[in-house]
């Protein structure tokens, strides 16, 4: 019988959408393999395959055939619980240890380009100046380029070609012109024809750009990595079995609480900051964390059974899916290398055999077409509208971790709220209060002082500098409140009372929470409790609606409580008692209507739904893993910044579609300028000055973003 499990391993190597086809392309074709999809963006592959008849061993070797790296451990049994932590724990490492090589060549690369151009461009000769610039040359092109020489090689053996196929070709091919003119300077009649800084200036940006695209990439496995770290790394309890839960202790199964009571912070899954009360019949969850009392909690879920797994393989898949940016610039580099080479060959055929031709004019023209046609503007268009995009997000307290944000940001048509700590504060506070016995504040700040809720830091606030009075006889009632005796008088603190209550009543529809006071003849005081608005949602809503994008808030609060808050802030709609897999059906819904998906949250339980949606925005105030898994993070938690985000993205996508468009444009008129179909040739250094003047023009056209 067939033994399908789903995978998802880490790959190394990954360059470009060609790279992400050749993985593919080599899973699906081993047998027992069902399915497969690799993410650029993630670095990952998810893996559908039959145990029975491949290991994933296998599916590594045959990876590592293909010119790249699946990681799996040795001993990994496609069962193991530890196995994908492991393997994950091994990729980052593989991935920080190549992010800093590629640094280091960068600053190298850098630092002899400039070298190379300053004794290149020099008005003195000195002897072995040609030499000298050879030897750097070679440094740039040979030891910091060597990742593209390596990966054009690859794509040659596949019979394909991509961007690093265009950047070895245009470097190797200016560095090896530039050394047969220092050998023999009469073949070609001038000896300053020298491209080698040419070389050495097209390995440095292709680099900057490099490192741009890793930088996004680097931290896109920490928030599967925290999620991990949650989960409990060994079972100790099966199903059907009781376990004690201990104060302080995080919970690592779901199951049924069958004895003992406490308060659970849910946070993790709800995103509501109070703790739940917990008692016989109460289901708890992994990853949860219990408060102050014990808990016997009957094992319902273990393992990848459990709601938290349920929520890593969520996120986890949701990350896999995302395209990256640099598909545009591979998808076109596809077709336009084969062009390029095909044009320069042509070219070379064609003067040789020409009356007017010769050997040394062929030469000049291939290399005039290749120089001219290097992809170092094709290169920059994006990468340099993308830097220039996250530098005035930064100023503007906006930090976009995925370059990805920038593109997708102009194109969302919907906008998903979290609630609590988004659209709110995140922290409950006493709204509204009325005493109707002064002289009982001190008894409630005795009793709130012994009380383990946490509503309790809000009213004791709201009480104000009063002298406690000593009570005895405290009690906690799960679920209820608390007790306590003052003077053989019996008080209650609570969220509920036998009388009705015309404030109470009023609070309550509001959607607010509301806590009594009394004694056995009267009710002393009443409190409403709720999660204030931040200053900055209403106008941030309405600015995001005058821009034509919907507006909808999620929640895992009650009914009353979020339409309250919607309508103070005049949001589209609103959807309330939702967990973590709604909130990510909710966006895939929107998804399904063709729409693009933006998801703005703060913690755990929105992670799934931030890594689902086309652009995640985290606010800086939540949680680690909700900033991990979004792509763009408001460090003030500001709502008033997303609209600013939404705006800067615009302009950053026009302004990449020109730099894209100057680029292809110019490749259009200057190779048959190169090749001599106006009637002129173009020396290469010439070519080699006009291939830099596109660039400067790619970059200058950015740098009109920092305004």
């Amino acid at each position: 019988m067939a033994k399908i499990v789903r995978r998802n391993f880490p790959v190394v190597g990954l360059g470009c959408a060609a790279c992400v086809a050749r993985v593919e392309n080599t899973l699906k074709e081993q047998k027992g393999v069902k399915d497969c999809s690799v993410s650029l963006a993630a670095n990952n592959a998810q893996v559908e395959y039959d145990t029975d008849v491949v290991r994933a061993v296998d599916l590594k070797r045959a990876v590592q055939n293909a010119g790249y790296d699946l990681v799996v451990k040795e001993d990994d049994d496609d069962q193991a619980e530890d196995d994908d932590l492991r393997a994950q724990e091994e990729a980052e490492e593989l991935q920080a240890r190549y992010f800093r090589r590629l640094k280091w060549d960068m600053w190298i690369a850098i630092f002899l380009a400039i070298a190379i151009f300053v004794i290149q461009m020099g008005f003195v000769d000195f002897k072995g100046k040609g030499i000298l610039l050879l030897a750097l040359a070679a440094i740039s092109v040979f030891w910091c380029g060597r990742r593209f020489h390596r990966g054009a090689f690859m794509q040659l053996k596949h019979k394909s070609a991509n961007m690093d196929t265009l950047v070895s070709l245009s470097t190797l091919v200016s560095f090896i012109f530039s050394a047969v003119v220092l050998a023999f300077p009469s073949l070609m009649g001038d000896k300053s024809s020298l491209y080698f800084d040419s070389a050495a200036m097209i390995t440095a940006f292709i680099l900057i750009g490099r490192v741009l695209e890793e930088r996004a990439k680097y931290g896109t496995t920490q928030a599967i990595r925290k999620l991990y770290e949650l989960r409990p790394r060994k079972e100790k309890a099966k199903v059907g079995e009781t376990v004690k839960i201990k104060p302080g202790q995080r919970i690592d199964v779901d199951g049924i609480v069958v004895g003992g009571s406490s308060f659970v912070d849910e946070s993790l899954l709800t995103g509501e900051p109070l703790p739940v009360s917990k008692f016989e019949g109460k289901k708890v969850y992994a990853g949860t964390m219990n408060q102050d009392g014990a808990l016997q909690v009957q094992v319902l879920k273990t393992g990848r059974d459990t709601l938290l797994s349920g929520i890593i393989k969520m996120v986890q898949d949701a990350q896999g899916s995302k395209p990256k940016i640099q598909r545009t610039v591979d998808k076109v580099a596809a077709i336009f290398v084969p062009v390029v080479i095909g044009i320069a060959l042509i070219c070379l055929v064609y003067w040789l055999i020409a009356p007017d031709g010769g050997l040394a004019k062929a030469l000049l023209t291939m290399v005039s077409v290749l120089v001219i046609a290097c992809p170092c503007s094709l290169g920059l268009a994006t990468p340099t509208a993308i830097v220039a995009g996250i530098g005035k997000g930064a100023d503007d307290g906006i930090l976009v971790k995925d370059a990805d944000a920038l593109q997708v940001a102009s194109k969302v048509g919907s906008i998903v709220f979290d609630k609590t700590g988004t659209i709110t504060m995140g922290t409950p506070v006493v709204s509204d209060s009325k005493w109707y016995v002064e002289g009982a504040k001190g008894i409630l700040l005795s009793m709130e002082k012994n009380s383990e809720h946490p509503v309790a830091h809000a009213i004791i606030a709201s009480i104000g500098d009063v002298e406690a009075k000593p009570i005895s006889d405290f009690v906690n009632i799960p679920g209820r409140g608390i007790e306590a005796t003052y003077m053989s008088d019996r008080y209650y603190v609570g969220n509920s009372y036998p009388n009705r209550d015309a404030l109470a009543d009023e609070w309550i529809e509001q959607g607010k929470t509301v806590v009594y006071f009394s004694d056995d003849q009267s009710l002393l005081a009443v409190f409403a409790i709720e999660d204030t608005l931040k200053e900055s949602s209403a106008a941030a809503i309405a600015e995001l609606q005058q821009m034509g994008i919907k507006t909808y808030m999620l929640t895992g609060d009650n009914a009353l409580a979020a339409g309250f808050i919607a309508r103070q802030v005049g949001i589209d709609g609103v959807q309330a008692g939702v967990f973590p897999a709604d909130k990510q059906s909710f966006v895939k819904q929107l998804q399904a209507e063709k729409q693009k998906v933006a998801m703005v949250g703060d913690g755990i339980n929105d992670s799934a739904a931030l890594a689902s949606a086309d652009l995640s925005i985290a606010m800086g105030k939540g949680s680690d893993i909700a900033m991990d898994a979004a792509m763009a993070t408001i460090v003030s938690s500001d709502l008033g910044k997303i609209p600013t985000l939404m705006k800067l993205s615009r302009k950053t996508n026009r302004v990449i579609k020109e730099n894209l468009f100057w680029a292809l444009i110019y490749n259009v008129l200057a190779i048959p300028a190169a090749a001599g179909l106006f009637g002129f040739s173009i020396n290469p250094m010439i070519a080699a000055a006009c291939m830099a003047l596109s660039s400067v023009c790619v970059v200058c056209n950015s740098l009109r973003l920092r305004k």
